[in-house]
């Protein structure tokens, strides 16, 4: 883990990114990457929402990330909410949600929230296993129910 470098997402990797952003979301386009990024990647607003990234060093390309947001709930007050985990990395991918996770947890306590909330799409089992690792614990579910296919809108 220790040639993985964190940091946030600048303006000029947002297109490096998508790729990544397509593993967790797949449907989604180029389009509305490029509306959505700009905005939760703003350094003026990362005490409420933003994109962490993960690259090896050396290399100029993203190898991970997940985007959070800063919420509000009623059991544990301020919460910190991740979600689109992705660590793609010939190497050693394992080392990547590592880092990604450590960076959440640091990144929880820097924000002062009292937890955090991670979002398992579909398809990461290592995410999850590293999440439990890590000292996460389910505590609730997500359901989702397409009620218009339409494209997403930012």
């Amino acid at each position: 883990m220790h040639d993985i470098s964190i940091e946030m997402l600048a303006p000029e990797q947002i297109r490096a990114a998508y790729p990544l952003l397509r593993q967790a979301v797949p449907g989604l386009t180029l389009g509305a990457w490029l509306r959505m990024a700009p905005r939760v990647a703003n350094p003026k607003r990362r005490g409420e929402t933003g994109i962490v990234i993960a690259r090896r060093q050396g290399r100029p390309f993203p190898c991970g990330l997940f985007c959070y947001r800063m919420s509000r709930d009623l059991e544990h007050g301020a919460v910190l909410v991740a979600d689109c985990f992705v660590g793609l990395d010939i190497v050693g991918p394992e080392d990547v949600l590592q880092a990604l996770i450590a960076e959440l947890d640091a990144l929880a306590r820097r924000l002062r929230c009292k937890a955090v909330h991670s979002v398992v799409r579909n398809g990461w089992p290592e995410l999850a296993r590293g999440l439990s690792a890590a000292g996460h614990r389910p505590e609730s579910a997500t359901f989702c129910k397409l009620v218009h296919e339409l494209p997403v809108a930012w």
